[in-house]
């Protein structure tokens, strides 16, 4: 079901939370992609977090050119969840976002989020397509994937897929909340560090529904050394093990029905395994070492042990013989692997087009919105700028 989209509606009030640490140099650039945003009354929030640089001297600054700019200055280092939390308690307005220094809103963001939000109140955290970027080669101008539409999923359902697949489809600058849904939902779990991004927009689609803006960038990503992940998606096993450990904090908590905590779980921790193991298989189709691979294995093996007996773990063991054999991947192997790095970069496009689904469901409404998909409108024309 297709439905146009409503172009005017009153601005909304919306506070962009800053969190810095030693990215004083980056804040005139995040500030100005917040307040150059005209569909929308925007206020920003710096939370400085005791950064050892000039950091809060810059934010000072900008926060006394313009009284849409509040400091927060934190007098001894909180770490980062903690500067989140302190961030989002100060905020008054009706919708909320958090962006980290080094990244950008992108023009007409927050409008598009908070209309979504106003025209379906069951929505309380919208997402949509980000752009990577690398340094301080900054994107420009606006990019577009065909029309822009919406797609809602009932929450309930946006939870299940997340726990069938054990990824986290939201980066975090192109997040929008509705300040209502963060109070309900409550701060980051300081027992998360690494994962804590996870469990919050799982714990928020537990109770609110999940919308997307489909066609326009939402959010500009920065992307630093490591995390060049648009060459392929290699997980490591820390990485496996912090969002496992996301989600059986989310199976813990008192889940509103039809969500089972423990069953979720279950469906989690088989997708994570998988996960290991095709990473592991794939590693060593590259030429990696037994050794290298070992504790993805370990890991598979320790929150799924039935998992040895399937195919994929047969699959892994062979190419472990063959690499501790000193034999090179042969070429079946490195045929499959480069077909799989084709299809890395076809999903990761394909994930800014369409959000977590791999095909769009139009979908008529239904009393139980909370766990029936709506999908109002899903784009999937093909990219036109990139």
């Amino acid at each position: 079901m297709r439905l146009s989209l409503p172009r005017e509606a009153p601005p909304a009030s919306i506070t962009v939370v800053v969190p810095c640490y030693r990215y004083g140099h980056y804040l005139r650039r995040i500030v100005d992609s917040v307040l150059e945003q005209h569909d929308v009354h925007a206020r920003v929030i710096i939370v400085d977090d005791a950064s050892p640089d000039d950091s809060a001297d810059v934010a000072r600054a900008i926060a006394a050119e313009d009284d849409r700019v509040t400091l927060l200055a934190h007098e001894k280092n909180k770490g980062h969840i903690a500067t989140y939390n302190d961030g989002f308690g100060l905020v008054e307005t009706e919708f909320v976002t958090l962006v980290s220094a080094d990244d950008l809103v992108a023009p007409g963001a927050l409008g598009r989020a908070t209309r979504l939000m106003t025209a379906h109140p069951g929505v309380g955290v919208v997402y949509g397509p980000v752009i990577d970027f690398v340094g301080d080669d900054t994107p420009t101008g606006e990019y577009r994937w065909g029309r822009e539409t919406w797609s809602v999923w009932g929450g309930h359902e946006w939870f299940a897929t997340l726990t069938r697949r054990g990824r986290n489809r939201i980066l975090s600058p192109e997040a929008v909340m509705r300040t209502a849904a963060m109070r309900e939902v409550g701060p980051y779990n300081a027992a998360l560090p690494h994962s804590g991004d996870l469990e919050y927009w799982l714990r928020t689609a537990a109770r609110w529904d999940v919308g997307r803006v489909n066609g326009r960038a939402q959010a500009y990503y920065r992307v630093h050394g490591a995390n060049m992940h648009l060459e392929h998606f290699d997980a490591t096993a820390e990485d496996l093990r912090q969002r496992e450990l996301a989600f059986a904090a989310i199976a813990g908590r008192d889940l509103p029905a039809p969500l089972d905590g423990p069953r979720e779980h279950r469906r989690a921790r088989m997708a994570l395994a998988r996960e290991a193991l095709l990473d592991a298989r794939r590693r060593l189709d590259r030429g990696a070492d037994s050794e290298s691979v070992r504790p993805l294995v370990e890991f598979a093996v320790e929150i799924v042990p039935g998992i040895r007996a399937t195919g994929a773990a047969r699959a892994v063991d062979r190419r472990v013989r063959r690499a501790d054999a000193g034999l090179s991947p042969s070429r079946a192997q490195r045929a499959l692997e480069f077909a799989y790095s084709q299809v890395d970069r076809v999903r990761w496009k394909g994930r800014n087009v369409l959000g977590i689904g791999n095909v769009a469901k139009h979908l008529a409404p239904t009393p139980a919105h909370r766990s029936a998909t709506t999908i109002i409108a899903a784009s999937a024309a093909q990219e036109e700028r990139r």
